[in-house]
């Protein structure tokens, strides 16, 4: 049960792809698991645009090394990312998650300044992964 657990993909190459658009902002990198380098494409703009670039070469490898940990369940990793990355400042992706309140707290401050939805871009896969562990073991 463990294996088919891990074996299972949790995150899609084709949104990888349309988060390569937004690229520039490190978004694909974030998806897959990478928020060091995330951060980087960020705070460079993608490596100046270089690096952008060169990832669209890279992607089928970012998406075959997304690190094997994430927990496949009940929330979805795509609908979760979709919903942060183009309405994150207005924190659909929290209550879709089940945390309402916060949810509340980002429409109304806008993602807390951005600061917030720069916290979930490193943090959602492993949150994610968490509530589905945590789904899993509910149910015996």
């Amino acid at each position: 049960m463990k294996d088919e657990v891990l074996d299972a993909a949790t995150h899609s190459l084709l949104l990888g792809y349309l988060f390569w658009v937004l690229g520039f902002l490190g978004v694909h990198r974030f998806y897959f698991g990478r928020p060091v380098s995330g951060v980087l494409y960020l705070l460079t703009l993608g490596g100046f645009g270089v690096a952008w670039l060169l990832d669209l070469f890279w992607l089928e490898y970012l998406h075959r090394h997304t690190p094997r940990h994430y927990v496949r369940g009940h929330t979805s990793y795509s609908l979760a990312w979709l919903l942060l990355v183009f309405l994150g400042i207005f924190g659909v992706h929290r209550a879709y998650m089940g945390r309402g309140r916060t949810g509340i707290l980002f429409l109304l401050t806008g993602g807390v300044l951005l600061l917030g939805v720069i916290y979930d871009l490193c943090t959602l896969n492993q949150r994610i992964s968490r509530d589905n562990i945590k789904q899993r073991y509910a149910m015996f």
